[in-house]
């Protein structure tokens, strides 16, 4: 059998790619090239300079450039950089070109070889808590790395002992592999090759869908889903979207009905989900067919919940036209609609067949609902993603401008984090999930206690961050640096820091209802560090007056 003549090495930083490929080249008679060298070449700068000049986006181009071109050589053992397998071509390319070997490591030990490089700029190791941040990236990726060829663990071997499995494993199994050109290309990427993400659940997975133009294909995206599809939208919705939607899916031999509701936050009830049950009713709707969900949050919160619960479910595409809705509320399944006394107590989790966010309709936002949404795109940043932190810092006006390449990439990253938390913890059963929640104990709160009619969401997100902020400084565990860095990062985003005009009583009555709701505790999330959140039960309700007075300016 035909063994291939080229060997690619993937895995996590750290696991000795660089270090092994020139080894088990000299060993094979070959050459070995290394992608990350190939892309600092190209842009004549290192990586670090890249990510900050140009951003991931740009970075990530120019690794794929370098795979194509690496691999047209023959006889050649390609080192390549630890996120080149998050790319469906690169995985196709590898696959087809020649042997993929991951080689893994502990984060333990990850973390001890990058701290010992001598000479080498380490983003990894300026994070606060660098072995939280290895864990977590690497989590993510391991799906990937996973569908290796052979894969060796390199914690406790050297450069050379390494070489000698991967050519053994090359000598034994690549004539095998290479057999098989579809091998790297899991489930999804061949249900979904353009999805910008996939939310990957116990319950199934389900593509997200991100550009411009996606309106009008909508109903080609939609089709194998249903016959019938029965479209919820809002009033200003509707006016602007609406006629564009229902042509895109009749072109795809779609049956469409459709209705609206009125605009904003109080219209998310049970007397407005009642009156759209009745009118699925009255229409005859049936399992097997499909629900749209056309507008921001409260449509995509609202619609949910009715798909959940009419005829114990019909399938549901979520087709957010709001900045908050296309990073949060779209992605995740939960549903719910508010009592008046409280925000979202009643509800399930559902998840959408699929996410279609058309960026195009950011245009049509005012300002004040654009900004909101930057509240939890900033919010994924600080729980998770140091690198978008870094592009919302970075780039703060470009994307208040909506300017199209960051704000992209930008919503493509936040999609991911929400989309990763919630693939961990589908239904808040280990907690993990519970760090979406970021700000989200005040900002409930304020949201009940005004009922919902001075503060946005994402205002009173805002306003919540910085009040768990400085819970945390004055618990001890977020640093001062840390709290001002977010305080400001909101403020260039024209998000509140604090409220005012709210009765302090309201605030605790709310707060005691989402207490009843929590198992009789609430729970803060504290930021110890960047992506390094940490759940706080209860804390003394002494600390909890101080920092109501502080964001209540009293």
């Amino acid at each position: 059998m035909k063994r291939p003549l080229r060997i690619f090495l993937i895995g996590f930083s750290g696991t000795g790619k660089s270090q092994t490929a020139p080894v088990v080249a000299q060993m094979l008679g070959w050459d070995a090239l290394d992608t990350d060298t190939m892309v600092e070449e190209e842009a004549g700068m290192s990586i670090p300079q890249i990510f900050e000049l140009w951003g991931e986006a740009w970075f990530r181009q120019a690794e794929s450039r370098a795979l194509a071109k690496a691999s047209q050589r023959q006889k050649v053992v390609i080192a390549t950089g630890g996120g080149i397998i998050l790319r469906p071509e690169n995985r196709r390319l590898m696959a087809e070109k020649g042997f993929v070997v991951c080689l893994e490591a502990h984060p333990q030990t990850i973390l001890s070889r990058l701290a010992t490089t001598k000479g080498t700029e380490r983003p990894l190791l300026a994070a606060h808590n660098p072995l939280l941040r290895i864990q977590s990236l690497k989590a993510r990726r391991q799906p990937f790395y996973a569908l290796a060829d052979y894969i060796v663990r390199t914690d406790h071997l050297t450069p050379e002992e390494v070489a000698r499995e991967v050519v053994r494993a090359w000598r034994k199994l690549s004539g095998e592999a290479f057999a098989q050109p579809d091998r790297l290309t899991p489930a999804h990427d061949t249900l979904f090759p353009d999805a910008a993400c996939v939310v990957e659940t116990p319950s199934g997975a389900y593509p997200v869908y991100l550009g411009r133009g996606l309106l009008d294909r909508l109903g080609e995206l939609l089709a194998p889903l249903a016959k019938r599809a029965f479209i919820i939208t809002d009033a200003t919705v509707m006016g602007l979207y609406g006629e564009e939607v229902v042509a895109s899916l009749q072109r795809a031999d779609l049956q469409v009905e459709a209705t609206s509701v009125p605009p904003g936050e109080a219209t998310k009830s049970l007397d407005t989900a009642a009156s759209l049950l009745e009118w699925l009713t009255r229409l005859r709707a049936q399992r097997g067919d499909l629900i749209v969900a056309l507008g921001g949050g409260m449509i995509t919160d609202l619609a949910g919940f009715v798909a959940a619960t009419y005829a114990r479910g019909l399938a549901l595409a979520n087709v957010p036209t709001t900045l908050l809705a296309m990073v949060d509320a779209a992605l995740g399944g939960k549903t719910g609609v508010n009592l008046p006394i409280a925000k979202n107590m009643v509800g399930a989790f559902y998840h959408p067949s699929i996410v279609v966010a058309d960026l195009s309709t950011l245009t049509t936002l005012g300002e004040r609902e654009l900004r909101e949404g930057w509240a939890e795109t900033i919010k994924h940043a600080f729980i998770a993603d140091p690198d978008l932190l870094s592009l919302l810092e970075r780039d703060a006006q470009g994307l208040l401008a909506l300017a199209p390449g960051p704000t992209e990439e930008a919503i493509r990253r936040s999609m991911a984090v929400k989309a990763s938390v919630v693939a961990e913890d589908e239904r808040e059963q280990t907690g993990r999930r519970s760090v979406l929640n970021y700000g989200h104990t005040i900002g409930h709160a304020i949201e009940a206690a005004t009922e919902y009619a001075t503060y946005l969401h994402g205002e009173a997100i805002s306003i919540g961050m910085v009040a768990e902020a400085e819970l945390g400084l004055r618990l001890g565990l977020t640093p001062h640096s840390l709290a001002q860095q977010q305080r400001q990062l909101l403020e260039r985003f024209g998000l509140p820091t604090s409220a005012t005009g709210i009765p302090r009583e309201a605030l605790w009555q709310a707060m005691a209802l989402d207490k009843k709701g929590r198992g009789g505790k609430l729970r803060w999330i504290i930021l110890k560090g960047v992506a390094d959140p940490v759940v706080i039960t209860d804390p003394p309700a002494s600390l909890v007056k101080e920092v109501l007075d502080h964001v209540l300016g009293t």
